[in-house]
């Protein structure tokens, strides 16, 4: 019925209020026209908001952004059930002015947008209404095609953080992103059992022998004995996952913004890693460290927490994490990276993941909203870069404390937070930081504020000590646009391919296989129920339209 009305207004070619099945006003107007109407000046934006957040309604910079566009914002934002919020909200038909930070997915926007809950903010990308973020696009297409739908509407502001490399001086600028998990093991332990730094997997097997069988942890930490977890980590989760051990099979398949387990080979064609034998083989590979107890029991259920409990205890002698310290405490000087591990048959690349996505989920503003253009001005203000420096970390004379000799932001120092706050850099960012529609382009640590410390450590480590692993960069860009019809394919497949891939791959680790019949039966499934194929043609197809669109660039 509603999306009757719809249709029939935009038929009509008007600008108009109706309220459906008693539903509250929706204002419709005619595709790539703006909204003129300026007389609402008081709007609820809904969405997400950090646990550590002291809330957004005293807080400076929005509130002085509020005031400078001449309204006001009831913030109706929440950290937990969010999603079920939402939901709620927009099958009734209870809509907010805009929604904020929910991370809704292409899919969700063109579904909303396409029945009227999200309007078409192509209308309002303009100098006269969106200054800042019309010269950010103007300036960089690639985050206009990316927030442009198959229906060539534009239903979200772009968010994004393009933190790479480049920003501390590298010749390469790869993303933060590029290698998510760094693998480290306890050196101490190594040199106490005379051993050295494992380049391969069977020396790391090894390795997780001796510290089982020397109970390492109690052995040189004074633990209990039998405390020693020989390897520790998540199960296929994204900084702190098993994956990064599949290279020495030729893949990592990180947890990545398009599909799991999906590919993109040199030569532009893709596929599932998880229905390769490569697959096959890294699975019957490391069922054997898990039946030996070289891997935690525990890493296919256990939180971050636990594991970071583990790690600062001294149990565990090998993981993966963004950085040594924050796992390890107060024993991360005995730890170092492993490397890249050659495999059995001498493989050692790493599967880079895609980085620094540009999206379009953090804000949407919705049919509900009777003047657009007066909360559009508010948002446009977030794409200025000292308004975006102090939403992402903090106001100016908190977090930022003072400029250097070219203008940039210097950040407070740990020991200065926790002097002056009594908590870290870090946890003060955490109380500070507004979720929504940030674009933090990669020249802003170079003109406005200094990358903090903690990235440029983790850069200067990627950079110096993973990416000479690396043999290919080519990944499957997040950037790519779907249709209607493809992102329909994917809502009805991606869900169940992602949770039959993951557990199987679980069973298997644990218990053993895949033996011939159930490896066949395993691929029958995921092609007959699952839609591999249908979901490798609609990959494969949008990865070819964007490559044809960039060689018309």
């Amino acid at each position: 019925m509603w999306k009757r009305v719809v249709s029939c207004i935009l038929a009509a070619g008007l600008m108009i209020s109706v309220t459906a099945c008693g539903k509250q006003e929706q204002y419709i107007m005619e595709p790539g026209v703006a909204n003129t109407d300026t007389s609402q000046t008081e709007f609820t934006v809904m969405g997400a908001i950090s646990a550590l957040s002291k809330g957004y309604d005293n807080n400076e910079v929005l509130n002085q952004m509020q005031e400078k566009a001449g309204i006001k914002i009831d913030w109706n934002v929440m950290s937990d059930s969010l999603s079920e919020q939402v939901n709620i909200r927009i099958a009734g038909r209870q809509l907010p002015d805009a929604f904020l930070a929910v991370g809704f997915s292409n899919y969700d926007i063109t579904t909303y947008g396409s029945d009227g809950a999200f309007i078409d903010l192509t209308p309002y990308l303009t100098e006269e209404y969106m200054p800042n973020l019309t010269k950010i696009l103007e300036e960089n297409p690639d985050i206009r095609s990316a927030i442009t739908m198959s229906d060539g509407c534009i239903y979200g502001l772009p968010a994004g953080e393009k933190m790479g490399t480049a920003g501390i001086g590298a010749e390469e600028d790869y993303s933060i992103y590029t290698i998510p998990q760094f693998s480290m093991i306890n050196k101490a332990w190594l040199d106490e059992l005379g051993l050295e730094v494992p380049t391969t997997l069977d020396e790391l097997h090894e390795a997780l022998v001796a510290f089982q069988e020397n109970d390492m942890s109690a052995a040189y930490y004074g633990n209990d004995k039998g405390s020693t977890i020989p390897m520790s980590t998540g199960f296929d989760q994204w900084c702190w996952g098993q994956n990064i051990f599949y290279a020495g099979f030729g893949f990592t398949n990180w947890p990545n913004d398009v599909i799991n387990d999906l590919v993109l080979n040199p030569d532009g064609k893709v596929e599932f890693i998880c229905a390769s034998d490569k697959y096959r083989e890294a699975l019957t590979y490391f069922h054997d460290w898990y039946e030996e107890g070289l891997m935690d029991v525990e890493m296919f259920s256990q939180s971050d927490t636990q594991l970071i409990s583990k790690c600062s205890q001294g149990y565990v002698g090998v993981s993966t994490w963004w950085y040594i310290e924050e796992l390890m405490g107060e024993y991360a000087d005995d730890y170092v990276f492993l490397p890249i591990l050659d495999g059995p048959d001498g493989t050692h690349n790493v599967t880079v993941r895609t980085g620094g996505a540009t999206n379009s989920g953090n804000l949407s503003i919705t049919s509900a909203c009777k003047s657009p253009a007066n909360l559009l001005k508010f948002f446009d203000q977030w794409y200025a870069p000292e308004n975006v420096m102090q939403l992402q970390y903090g106001p100016i004379g908190t977090y930022f404390v003072d400029q250097d000799e070219n203008g940039v932001w210097n950040s407070i120092s740990d020991d200065e937070a926790k002097e002056k706050f009594g908590k870290t850099a870090g946890e003060l960012k955490g109380e500070y930081e507004v979720y929504g529609p940030k674009l933090i382009l990669s020249d802003y640590y170079s003109t406005t504020f200094k990358m903090e410390d903690r990235a440029i450590e983790r850069l200067t480590d990627l950079n110096d000590f993973w990416m000479p692993y690396v043999d290919s960069m080519v990944t499957y860009p997040v950037d790519c646009v779907y249709t209607e019809d493809e992102l329909d394919i994917i809502d009805r497949y991606k869900t169940d391919f992602e949770n039959t891939v993951s557990e199987q791959e679980g069973l298997w680790l644990k218990e053993g296989g895949p033996t011939d019949a159930q490896w066949e039966s395993y691929i029958t499934k995921l092609k007959e129920k699952c839609g591999m194929e249908e979901l490798l043609n609609v990959y494969q197809g949008a990865y070819d339209r964007y490559m044809e669109a960039k060689a018309s660039e």
